[in-house]
């Protein structure tokens, strides 16, 4: 289980509440926002955990003092992926591609052959000429038969996809922006996959509103400076007739990491805090 957190915290001193909130294995985000919530971060806790996502949301609560907190569950996917484009303009990044369904991922239940090959294959890959070579002889198996379950998992939708991970603050794009959108509950799904065709956006996804939190569709633009998030998102504005929004910019980033699965850590803060 995982989920997007908005918490409101000591504005004068965010850091001591980042410091507890990091301390999390499942926080792999957390970053310091210019709005009252001034604190995201996303979390995830494992199959089994005894105090699951609202338990664990409750003693990190209670540990920052945070004012307020808002669980913001993905309710629908419409788009995670990173389309950078390396050689062309802020036009080309603002503007509308073709709309997709929303993708609707079903509950996996995971073997223990799928669990062993995740905790293997979880961190950096060997740069060598077989680099599934070492993780089949961990697991004990032949590298054939990794392959083969690695394209198991793949159709059964437990695993994505295995790819290269490109840095994109490298590649140019350092500034990236959280657009936030109070579209009606009526629209979500007319507005929310034109939006998420923008090349500039890499994430879209519906979330729960509240009454201090109205905005439902959230998108993440992008680009190679402010002024090109901000293009692109007053093009989505532009052509969804949208008005009601915000921009979010991240001032401190407190923690960017790669979540890791079906580990002792979590169990060792639980047993610590719960």
């Amino acid at each position: 289980q995982s989920m997007l957190v908005a918490a409101k915290v000591d504005a004068d001193n965010p850091h001591r509440a980042a410091k507890i909130v990091n301390s999390h294995p499942g926080v792999s985000h957390n970053y310091l926002r210019n709005h009252d919530f001034n604190m995201w971060f996303t979390l995830a806790t494992e199959p089994g955990s005894k105090l699951g996502l609202q338990g664990t949301l409750e003693v990190l609560q209670e540990l920052t003092g945070a004012e307020s907190v808002r669980q913001l569950p993905t309710l629908k996917l419409f788009k995670i992926r990173m389309d950078l484009e390396m050689e062309k303009g802020t036009k080309d990044l603002a503007a509308a591609g073709v709309a997709q369904d929303p993708m609707e991922p079903d509950p996996i239940e995971l073997s223990e052959l799928d669990i062993a090959v995740i905790r293997t294959l979880q961190g950096d890959m060997p740069v060598i000429g077989e680099p599934y070579a070492p993780a089949a002889a961990e697991l004990g198996i032949s590298q054939e038969a990794l392959l083969e379950h690695l394209r198991s998992m793949e159709e059964r939708k437990a695993l994505r996809r295995v790819a290269a991970i490109l840095f994109h603050r490298r590649a140019g794009f350092s500034a990236n922006g959280m657009g936030v959108w109070n579209v009606p509950e009526e629209r979500i799904m007319e507005i929310a996959p034109l939006m998420a065709s923008f090349r500039g956006i890499s994430h879209c996804y519906q979330r729960p509103t509240y009454e201090d939190w109205p905005y439902s569709v959230f998108t993440m633009a992008h680009g190679r400076s402010k002024e090109e998030c901000d293009a692109i998102l007053d093009s989505i504005a532009e052509e969804s007739g949208i008005e009601d929004r915000r921009t979010l910019y991240s001032s401190t980033e407190f923690k960017k990491t790669r979540l890791l699965y079906f580990t002792d850590a979590h169990r060792c803060w639980e047993a610590e805090h719960a």
